[in-house]
């Protein structure tokens, strides 16, 4: 369709996967639905190793909810699709690195988006921002990640106040992991796609799954799980091909050829 909102393309072992609609890269419900369904895809796909996310121009990296849609009949509680909203922050066994290209204002839902990926590049002008609190609603996930990522006193701040803060402040906090200029942003990402699609793949997934059950764990008891065989991405990689690759690959002294199985 050529008025899909979402752009995909392939490229090797990496998903690219663009928010492309005007004039602000906004998500209804709609172009939630549809990004559950681009990221289901991802997920179910055992070519695709690494995907990226940004958004269409300059300008935008995605301001979250369409409030024009919601002011027309868009429900706030309505059905996100797979995934909730943006298809992302909610998706179900995802254990793919995915990586955000924030090329531009990033805020509410966006911002929510952008925290839902591993890691995240920024370009030198974009901005940061939860300004939920303006229009007397709540940042649910961000409320829920923030805090976990960033001190929380400074969290709390954006949450309570929704000022802006930039690219330059985001990264000294430890929201982001590099500013790149606009023009290099992609080619950075690429890179950065390209290094983790060249890397393990049933690590990745073991990696993924241990980090997100094991967040509200005790480190004893998530400890516990591993050594009982309780995280099916960890014993799945134990008796995984690509483990005994890694082995051979170190004591024949050449670089390993991941296969994901």
């Amino acid at each position: 369709m050529t008025d899909n909102p979402i752009k995909t393309e392939r490229r090797g072992h990496v998903f690219e996967v663009t928010l492309d609609r005007p004039k602000a890269n906004a998500i209804d419900l709609a172009t939630s639905r549809i990004m559950g369904e681009v990221f289901t895809e991802f997920r179910d796909d055992l070519e695709l190793r690494v995907a990226i996310i940004t958004g269409a121009g300059e300008k935008f990296f995605c301001p979250g909810w369409d409030l024009k849609a919601a002011a027309d009949g868009d429900e706030v509680d309505g059905d996100y699709g797979k995934g909730g909203f943006g298809g992302l922050q909610e998706l179900r066994g995802l254990n793919k690195p995915v990586i955000a290209a924030v090329n531009g204002i990033c805020c509410g839902g966006g911002l929510e988006l952008a925290l839902s990926a591993d890691i995240i590049l920024a370009a030198d002008h974009a901005s940061f921002a939860l300004p939920e609190i303006n229009s007397g609603t709540v940042a649910d996930a961000a409320s829920i990640k923030l805090p976990k990522r960033i001190p929380y006193h400074i969290a709390m701040e954006m949450l309570f106040t929704g000022r802006w803060i930039d690219a330059e402040e985001a990264a000294r906090w430890g929201m982001i992991n590099q500013i790149h200029s606009g023009a290099d942003l992609m080619v950075k990402a690429r890179e950065m796609a390209d290094l983790l699609a060249s890397g393990p793949p049933l690590v990745y997934a073991a990696i993924k799954e241990v980090v997100r059950e094991a967040e509200d764990m005790k480190f004893q008891d998530a400890m516990n799980k591993i050594t009982k065989s309780q995280f099916e991405t960890v014993e799945t990689l134990y008796r995984s091909e690509d483990q005994l690759e890694g082995a051979k690959a170190f004591a024949e002294k050449r670089d390993p050829v991941w296969k994901g199985k």
